[in-house]
C-alpha cells in the first residue's frame, strides 16, 4: 500500500537519490537540482513550499515538491518515482497531494519546467490540465518545455 507522507529532514537521501537517478539517467542534472537536492528545507519548505513523499513498506519510492515562487504562483517540481514502482499510480497520488496543498494556500497557478524526452510525464500534467506555454524564466538550461495550470 502507498501511503503519501510529508517530508522530514532524515528523508533527504532518499529525496535526493529518487531525483538524481531519472536526471542522471537523461542527462538533465544541473546545479539548481543540486542546489534543491542538497538543501530541500532551505530551497523549498523554508519559501513556504511542501515536500510530498510516497512510502511503501516503510521505504520512501516517490517525491514531489511544490515550490513558492512569488504572488501565488507555485513550481510543481521534483516529482520521481523509483524505476521499479513506476506505473503503480504513484504519480497521481503525488501530483493530487499537490494539487490539494496548492489549493489550500490557495494559490493562484502552477508552473512546471519539464524536457520533450519525458513524455510520460508529460502525458500526466496534460491529463491534469497543464497548458504548454512558451518557456520563460527557466533556471534550467534543458526545460525545452514550461507547463502552467490556473486554479
Amino acid at each position: 500500500m502507498i501511503q503519501i507522507i510529508p517530508y522530514q529532514s532524515r528523508y533527504q537521501p532518499q529525496f535526493k537519490i529518487l531525483n538524481l537517478e531519472w536526471l542522471d539517467k537523461y542527462g538533465l542534472t544541473e546545479e539548481p537540482d543540486l542546489k534543491v537536492l542538497n538543501d530541500p528545507e532551505g530551497t523549498i519548505l523554508a519559501g513556504g513550499g511542501v515536500i510530498f513523499l510516497a512510502e511503501s513498506q516503510e521505504e520512501i519510492v516517490g517525491t514531489a515538491a511544490l515550490i513558492c515562487e512569488h504572488d501565488g504562483i507555485y513550481e510543481l517540481a521534483k516529482m520521481a518515482v523509483r524505476p521499479d514502482m513506476q506505473g503503480k499510480g504513484i504519480s497521481k497520488l503525488l501530483i493530487e497531494a499537490c494539487l490539494d496543498a496548492a489549493r489550500e494556500v490557495q494559490a493562484k497557478k502552477l508552473v512546471l519546467f519539464s524536457n520533450s524526452q519525458l513524455a510520460t510525464a508529460l502525458k500526466l500534467y496534460e491529463k491534469y490540465g497543464f497548458a504548454y506555454v512558451k518557456v520563460e524564466d527557466s533556471p534550467f538550461l534543458t526545460a525545452d518545455i514550461k507547463m502552467e495550470l490556473s486554479l
